[in-house]
Order: structure tokens, then C-alpha cells, then sequence
């Protein structure tokens, strides 16, 4: 495979020549912007990147990793298998369907407590597995009485999705109800699936209160609940939303709490919903190290679209997420590339939902390979196999890029992130 490069060619830099490319020859980037002569690097003006939306500086030596070989995965070595839980036979009939087999980390760390009752203070990364292993516990013990009712909270609508396919497959042949509620979504549709008493509530914040101020909903009657990405929750300016839902809930509960960080805040609000709860971390940034990471340094003679391009016609590039700062950018890129030739998509909140899940369903299914999106798309979309991510425009913060990246190097397989920098 021949070099590529987008930049100067400088190899006196001992930055550049320390890092191996993904085990072959394509250089992504230039070298002479990384420090002064001799390869020592430069001052914060040099090696720091003023955020353009935010006001933030972001160090851009943090987007520059190795995947660690096999080490998040690997070092957890599965001693049993779901047919080792005592589960109901529609629920495990499910589980085998899915071709699951053994537990992963979070999993075997979990559904043994929740089953036996205990709340949960579960620390984990996007891709680790957390969605089946507070669903498969929870769908069982309504199963098994039917008076138990559960309450799901999460950030994003991509999220809620997400949530309710998981547990459309694992509750297939049960006759459990559910309705999910989210803003988008016809609100005569959500009031007739409540009359109906779920078992299942699955809902983002924002919608759920309101239709409580509506008297529509009663969350006393909930003796089950759980909260999903919390930390982005909070981060999207749901705190008082949460507080007032935790507020409104029964007093005899079970309580399930997931966040990928713990912040303050998120503590504070674990604080007031769980007792004596159980535990847990997984390497929060496990999908991140399965992620060979690197820059695309864009000299000011380069368009980054042609850039962009560049990349997508190598087939190693199979299923790509690419992510803009803002709305009408994702838009604008999503065009070009297809007057370009690539089946591409945008995804951002000015699409309806039928939108969103219309191009969404798209990608899964290979009918586009490229989706350029906002930071909608950071968390709650659950695309298997996707072989890069491309931050077209950095994130706003770490955290945010953290969550980019997980989008690929899922459930122990690899992944490539590129960050374009002028």
C-alpha cells in the first residue's frame, strides 16, 4: 500500500515517526505543525486546539492512541453461560435466539444482583453490554410477576430506540406491554399504550414529565426503574427533570443507575434514588481502546471535503460514521459526497423521527455505508461493525469525543477514529 499524505512531509518529527499507521504505510496527517525543529513539542498555542463552539482546549496528543490489543475483552475470561441462569424458558429461548452465549464483563457482574433485588451503580462505557444486562434480569422478574412494573429513562430519542429494540427481541412470545415515550412521537398514541398499564415504560425525561403535569402518567404506581446515561442526561440539561421524576416514584423500588462518568451531579442524583447499592465499574473508556486513534492534519491549501473523500474511496472504509458540529454542515456534507458517488446520509435533530429511523435503518442495513451526523449520533445508536469514525469537525469537549469514538470498536472488536485539524 502506497503513502498517503495530506500534509508536509517533514520526517524529522519524532512524534511521527514513534507511531505506526494502523500496521501499514498510509500516513494520515502531516508532521511539521506537531513542536519546534528536532521534533520537541511546542507550547500550549501550538499542540492545543481552540474548540470553535465551545470555547474549550482540547489536547490534541488525546486523539492520537493505539488500540491495546485484545486487553478489554481479553483479561475477562467468561467462567459460565446464560443457560447458567435461572431464568424464565420464553426468556432464555430469546437469549439463544440473539446467539448470546456467554455474559459479558458487565453482564456476569449484574444480573446475578439484580435478580436477587439489589440496586445498582453500574459505571460503564457504551458498547459494554449494559442494555441486556439490566433488560434480561428485569423482563424475567416481570415475567414472573406481572404486577411488577418498570420505568426506563434515557437521554436521546436514537437511545430509546436503541433501549426498545433490545427488548422487543428479549421479550418476543412474553405478552408484556410496553409503550415508549419520547418527544416526536404522536402524544394520543403514547396517552392510549398508558391506559393500556404497561409493564414497560421506556421514556426520555423531557416527554415523561410532561405527560405526568398532564396527569396522564402515575410513576408511584412504578416499583422498578432505570436510569441510562445519566451523565448525558445531565449533560443535556435534564438534572431538575430527573430530580423531580426520582421524586414521584414508589418508595418500595428496586433502582438501576447507569453512567458512563460520575460526575457531582450524577452522584448526587444516585444519591437520592438507590440504597445500598451495588457497585460497579467497567473500564470506562473500554470501547475507546479497541480504537486505533489519529489525526488528519488539513493544510490550508486542502479542502476537508476533499480530504474526506480521499478516505472514503479506500475499501478498507466499508461503514463509516462521520460527525459535523452542526446540522445544516451534516447536511451540506451528506450532499456532496453523494453528488461524489458514496451512498451516504445525514442524521441530526431538524429530522423528524420518522427520518432519523428511516436512515438509521439504512446504515444497518448497508442500503447507505456513510452516515454524517451530529453529536445526536454519539450516543444511542447501536450500528454493529461500523470501521470508522471521522470527527469532519472536532468535538466540543473529551467527553463528547470519548462517545464519538465508541460508536466503533464494539464488544471487543476493533475500530479507526480520524480527527481532521487544520
Amino acid at each position: 500500500m502506497h503513502t498517503k499524505s495530506y500534509g508536509h512531509s517533514n520526517s524529522s518529527s519524532r512524534f511521527a515517526r514513534s507511531r505506526r499507521k494502523f500496521g501499514s504505510a498510509r500516513n494520515y496527517g502531516s508532521n511539521s505543525k506537531y513542536g519546534s525543529s528536532g521534533g520537541s513539542f511546542g507550547g500550549a498555542s501550538r499542540f492545543q486546539r481552540r474548540n470553535p463552539y465551545s470555547g474549550a482546549y482540547i489536547n490534541t496528543d488525546l486523539f492520537v492512541s493505539k488500540a491495546v490489543k485484545g486487553e478489554s475483552e481479553s483479561m475477562y475470561v467468561p467462567t459460565m453461560t446464560f443457560n447458567d441462569y435461572i431464568l424464565v424458558q420464553t426468556l432464555q429461548k430469546n437469549i439463544s435466539k440473539k446467539a448470546y452465549l456467554h455474559p459479558t464483563k458487565i453482564q456476569a457482574e449484574i444480573i446475578p444482583q439484580i435478580l436477587s433485588g439489589q440496586d445498582v451503580l453500574g459505571v460503564a462505557c457504551t458498547g459494554s453490554g449494559k442494555t441486556a444486562a439490566y433488560l434480561i434480569p428485569m423482563i424475567n422478574k416481570v415475567i414472573r410477576n406481572q404486577g411488577q412494573k418498570c420505568l426506563i429513562i434515557a437521554p436521546t430519542r436514537e437511545l430509546i430506540n436503541q433501549i426498545r429494540a433490545e427488548y422487543s427481541l428479549l421479550t418476543s412470545g412474553t405478552h408484556l406491554r410496553d409503550v415508549v415515550i419520547m418527544g416526536g412521537a404522536s402524544y394520543s398514541e403514547q396517552i392510549r399504550l398508558i391506559k393500556k398499564d404497561p409493564h414497560f415504560v421506556i421514556a426520555t425525561p423531557g416527554r415523561l414529565l410532561e405527560l405526568c403535569e398532564r396527569k396522564q402518567i402515575d410513576l408511584s404506581s412504578f416499583n422498578n426503574i432505570i436510569l441510562d446515561e445519566v451523565d448525558e442526561m445531565l449533560d443535556m440539561g435534564f438534572i431538575n427533570d430527573v430530580k423531580k421524576i426520582v421524586t414521584k416514584l414508589n418508595n418500595s423500588r428496586q433502582s438501576l443507575f447507569f453512567s458512563a462518568t460520575l460526575s457531582k451531579k450524577a452522584e448526587e442524583v444516585a444519591n437520592s434514588l438507590l440504597r445500598n447499592p451495588y457497585k460497579v465499574e467497567i473500564e470506562r473508556q473500554e470501547a475507546v481502546r479497541n480504537v486505533d486513534q489519529d489525526i488528519v492534519r488539513i493544510d490550508s491549501g486542502k479542502s476537508k471535503i476533499d480530504v474526506l473523500h480521499g478516505l472514503l474511496i479506500n475499501a478498507d472504509f466499508k461503514r463509516v460514521l462521520v460527525f459535523s458540529k452542526t446540522k445544516r454542515g451534516a447536511e451540506e456534507v451528506s450532499s456532496e459526497l453523494r453528488k461524489r458517488g458514496h451512498k451516504s446520509g445525514s442524521l441530526h435533530g431538524n429530522k423528524s423521527l420518522g427520518q432519523r429511523s428511516k436512515v438509521l435503518s439504512e446504515f444497518k442495513k448497508y442500503e447507505i455505508d456513510i452516515l454524517v451526523a451530529t453529536d445526536v449520533a454519539s450516543r444511542g445508536i447501536d450500528v454493529p461493525d461500523i470501521t470508522h469514525v471521522i470527527n469532519y469537525d472536532p468535538p466540543a469537549t473529551f467527553t463528547d469525543y470519548i462517545h464519538r469514538v465508541g460508536r466503533t470498536g464494539r464488544m471487543g472488536k476493533k475500530g479507526i477514529a480520524l480527527t481532521f485539524i487544520r
